[in-house]
């Protein structure tokens, strides 16, 4: 459904005179945060332990989460719509995690060799996505690194296709035409020339990564005949979740792994994001199209970091027989598979599927209703734990559509979130809010109170 109503010049003055008010009262609120932050400065790069953490106008210093709440190092209690970039589906200190972690860490954390937990999560990820062999990695990163390698492995192939606007991970061969906003740089919007995402990325890379529009399957079939026998496969989020929350249109992705199969192509699911927090399958469950390979981190380990990558057997062999080496000294830590199995079984169970829709239903429902009453240019997009409002006044498809969607909105909007107890990725528009099998419909309502004040200063 596309949304009719515009911004205007008056809009956009109101959003920065929001933003430099609440930008002060924001840096009013957190004096501790400033001061551990001038303090990390000293021997941590920028201050914090990521990149991402260094959002404007400073990072926010957690000092520990309980259930489905946040307090910072000033003290201050937030619901967490976080969820630590889509890891946090079973809250903070949830029993089940709790339980494991605590039997685990006294009988030993880490042995580089199996453990029998590892069974029951690799037998239980088969089940969900129909794939039926597995391996395990520390993080998203890591196991698209595995998809790429396996994709040329199987198939003796160098090059491979990804979507303009996706984020894989911060490995060589991905990080390529994920951010970049320069026109003459970025090419035709139908066939996206390749872009460097920073420095360090060889020329060499982006030769190897063909670029296309997402839910453009004629761009796809163009680059398998523009280089016939020499395209690997494709790495794709089913459903977009870099650039708030995107979905692919009806059938592309059946007839998206329909063609690359037709050139001897192989297809991977990058469901590190959708993963666990769509459906107990993911999106792989929801479109009923199944992958070749599938990608799964974050929301993984109910808090600890764990990854896994799955396949089929044709794809999977090929790490059997010793042609691609799939290791790591953590892989399958201990700690991380008594987490994931908690997680799996004790955490993510049909009652609390049932629990988070019940919450997502309601938020999107009264959050639809501000849209309408305050006429912004503004819908809602949102699916399982998660969800987006998405400032623009007609629907996106695809990165270049994203660009044109301003900034301030989301800027603002997570300003009157933080004010009002309610933490947010400090991402803008990039974003999406996280619910949890611990949040309730209190939780829910503060953070639709919250957007309703913002849209109605925004028509005030």
């Amino acid at each position: 459904m596309a949304v009719a109503t515009q911004a205007t010049e008056e809009d956009f003055a109101k959003l920065d005179r929001i933003i430099e008010e609440e930008t002060a009262a924001f840096l009013e609120r957190q004096p501790r945060s400033t001061e551990l932050w001038e303090k990390a400065k000293g021997h941590l790069v920028s201050g914090v332990t990521s990149s991402w953490q260094g959002s404007d106008p400073q990072p926010i210093w957690i000092k520990e989460g309980r259930g489905s709440h946040l307090i910072d190092e000033d003290g201050l209690e937030f619901v967490d719509l976080h969820g630590g970039y889509g890891a946090g589906v079973a809250g903070h200190g949830h029993p089940a995690i709790v339980r494991a972690v605590q039997d685990r860490v006294t009988r030993g954390t880490h042995f580089a060799s199996p453990v029998v937990d590892a069974i029951d999560v690799s037998t239980e990820l088969a089940r969900r996505w129909g794939l039926p062999l597995w391996r395990f990695g520390n993080s998203g990163t890591e196991v698209t690194m595995d998809a790429i390698h396996l994709m040329r492995a199987v198939t003796g192939r160098p090059y491979f296709i990804k979507v303009e606007g996706s984020y894989h991970g911060h490995h060589d061969s991905v990080q390529v035409s994920v951010y970049c906003d320069d026109p003459e740089l970025m090419g035709p919007a139908d066939l996206p020339n390749s872009t460097h995402e920073e420095g360090g990325i060889p020329d060499a890379m982006l030769e190897l990564c063909k670029v296309v529009p997402f839910n453009n399957l004629e761009a796809v079939k163009t680059r398998l005949e523009q280089f016939p026998g020499q395209i690997a496969g494709m790495i794709v989020e089913p459903v977009m979740m870099n650039i708030g929350i995107v979905f692919p249109d009806d059938d592309y992705l059946a007839k998206l792994k329909e063609l690359l199969h037709a050139h001897g192509a192989l297809l991977t699911f990058d469901e590190v994001k959708t993963g666990f927090t769509t459906r107990p399958g993911g999106i792989t469950e929801f479109y009923g199209v199944t992958p070749d390979i599938v990608c799964v981190a974050k929301a993984l380990g109910g808090g600890i970091a764990v990854a896994g990558i799955g396949g089929v057997e044709e794809v999977m062999g090929k790490i059997d027989t010793g042609v691609y080496e799939q290791c790591g000294t953590f892989n399958g830590n201990p700690m991380a598979m008594a987490a994931a199995k908690a997680c799996l079984l004790e955490v993510l169970t049909p009652e609390a599927y049932a629990h988070v829709e019940s919450l997502r239903s309601n938020m999107v429902g009264q959050l639809e209703g501000v849209v309408a009453e305050y006429e912004l240019p503004a819908y809602i997009e949102s699916i399982g734990f998660k969800g987006s409002v998405v400032f623009s006044p007609t629907r996106i498809k695809n990165y270049r559509d994203f660009l044109d969607w301003d900034d301030r909105f989301s800027s603002a909007h997570w300003y009157y979130q933080h004010k009002g107890g309610v933490m947010l990725p400090n991402g803008g528009k990039v974003e999406q809010w996280m619910l949890s099998v611990q949040h309730t419909q209190d939780d829910v309502q503060k953070f639709v109170d919250n957007f309703a004040a913002f849209a109605k200063a925004m028509r005030s």
